[in-house]
């Protein structure tokens, strides 16, 4: 089977654990082949997130690192192929640079990339509350081809802690670029499975607004 390649991305924006799960589960996928590159604020991010070795953690899981300022790599030309591009987190900063087709990085470049050999870009856009300018540009990389998935928490597999909450959204995001390797999420069952920790009863998920 021929190897997939993956590009993932990690920006400035705080949830750096999010870029790290999607590496990992990603290098537990066969045949996929993971290219990475980190902006200069998510080095700071993923250190003080994640601890001071979390870059060097993630060398190992990764076919390549290209540094951000590389804009001669690979991942910067359309004649190399890929499946498709993560930024997790992508801050307002990359989101607005790819709106723009400002590509002064290696990381903006190759999303510029991804959405002119219409592939997949999946944006994990990090930041709340949203100003006008942020909601227009996730309306711009929308028409342009993105998905734009703000990592908002599902509750319906009952969580019990934060790393199932950035497990799951990695998931998602993966499931986001349709690999061979099949959907990796918990995937929604109807209520009749849910059992509510708080009385261990089987039920059914209360009505909106109650």
């Amino acid at each position: 089977m021929r190897n997939e390649r993956v590009v993932v991305g990690i920006s400035g924006a705080s949830g750096a654990a999010l870029g790290v799960r999607i590496v990992e589960r990603l290098s537990a996928l066969p045949h996929v082949e993971i290219h990475l590159v980190v902006s200069d604020a998510a080095r700071r991010t993923l250190d003080l997130e994640c601890g001071p070795d979390a870059m060097e953690s993630l060398l190992p899981l990764v076919h390549c690192h290209h540094p951000n300022g590389d804009i001669g790599a690979s991942i910067a030309s359309g004649s190399f192929p890929v499946s498709g591009m993560v930024i997790a987190p992508c801050s307002m900063q990359t989101l607005s640079a790819v709106a723009t087709g400002r590509t002064d990085t290696l990381l903006a470049r190759a999303a510029d990339v991804q959405l002119k050999e219409r592939r997949r870009l999946i944006l994990l856009a990090r930041e709340t509350p949203l100003h006008l300018g942020h909601l227009r540009n996730m309306c711009a990389v929308t028409e342009m081809g993105a998905i734009v998935m703000p990592p908002v928490p599902a509750f319906y597999h009952l969580p019990q802690s934060l790393a199932e909450v950035v497990d799951h959204l990695a998931a998602r995001a993966i499931d986001l670029l349709a690999l061979a390797a099949g959907p990796l999420a918990k995937s929604w069952e109807g209520t009749s499975s849910l059992v509510f920790r708080s009385g261990e009863a089987k039920g059914t998920m209360p009505p909106h607004g109650e």
